[in-house]
């Protein structure tokens, strides 16, 4: 196996969607309204974006999926 693809993902607050975007990947823009739902979307998508993009390598292609949502926490009693 080579080297894992890079994708990372973020929290669209305002559609309330998760996006995924890879530089490893041309093309890839996914979305989903759970992590979990993202995860099995790109486990379809993959595939189909890396043999259009003419890959030939390895059928069994690892990716990293990287995520991050910013939040706030509120202490007790703040205002």
């Amino acid at each position: 196996m080579g080297r894992a693809l890079f994708i990372h993902a973020e929290w669209d607050t305002e559609a309330g969607v998760w996006v995924a975007m890879s530089d490893d990947v041309p093309g890839l823009v996914a979305e989903a309204d759970t992590f979990e739902a993202l995860s099995a979307k790109l486990d379809r998508l993959l595939p189909e974006l890396l043999q259009a993009n003419g890959y030939c390598g390895d059928p069994h292609v690892v990716f990293e999926l990287l995520a991050r949502r910013y939040a706030v926490a509120h202490l007790a009693g703040a205002p």
